[in-house]
């Protein structure tokens, strides 16, 4: 996140349908892949190199379906840390902006935001089970500023593992002492950090305005 992401802290709930979120599923579902007419726009939009990069990333998702999910951690992890970090005010000219994961990968660059929210779509089209992952808003102390960062609970209780583009290694919470979570959500659900260790639910499926946002333009990029 740039210095101006923590304006997103302050940014009320929306009600959000669900269906919104599985239409970017079927288009990339095991079996079916994105569809040329999509693969299309990208390469007239974007160039040759993204389209290159993101057929890289549909093969990754195929390749790797049916892996554990400590290796689909892995190389998700790895793919989308090898992209630039820009922030919003330079690569979008707005104050705070979550780009899709096509997006993303066709600038090859973003904020923290869209690292870990292209984490969290190509996990889950890779059937790793969301109810584990929940993209996270932290207080980055070490840097002063919020900061955002993916993380994977192998069950409801477990210490999560924290997915990041600053500490590029998959770490135990309980390593990561210069992350302060302030809240974190994922499709269905959404918690607020009561304190480092502690997760209070705060509703079934509300998400954040620029979450909507997000997933109305991944239907959109569907047409």
């Amino acid at each position: 996140m740039n210095s101006t992401g923590s304006s997103a802290l302050k940014t009320s709930f929306a009600w959000l349908p669900i269906a919104i979120i599985s239409l970017f599923s079927a288009a990339i579902a095991q079996h079916q892949g994105l569809s040329e007419k999509l693969i299309s726009k990208i390469r007239h939009k974007y160039g040759p190199t993204a389209e290159t990069r993101v057929r890289h990333w549909e093969g990754l998702i195929h390749q790797y379906y049916s892996s554990d999910d400590k290796q689909k951690l892995t190389i998700v992890n790895d793919f989308f840390n090898g992209a630039r970090f820009v922030s919003d005010t330079k690569q979008w000219n707005k104050r705070d902006y979550w780009a899709t994961p096509l997006e993303f990968l066709a600038n090859d660059a973003g904020d923290c935001e869209d690292f870990s929210i292209a984490k969290y779509f190509t996990l889950k089209e890779m059937g790793l089970d969301t109810a584990k992952l929940r993209i996270t808003y932290v207080k980055a102390t070490t840097l002063n500023q919020a900061h955002m960062v993916l993380a994977y609970y192998a069950t409801p209780n477990a210490e999560p593992l924290i997915l990041d583009n600053i500490n590029k290694l998959i770490k135990p919470a309980s390593q990561r002492r210069d992350l302060r979570p302030v809240y974190s959500f994922n499709a269905d659900n959404l918690w607020l950090a009561r304190t480092r260790n502690e997760q209070l639910k705060a509703g079934k499926p509300s998400q954040l305005n620029l979450w909507q946002d997000l997933t109305q333009r991944m239907q959109r990029e569907l047409l």
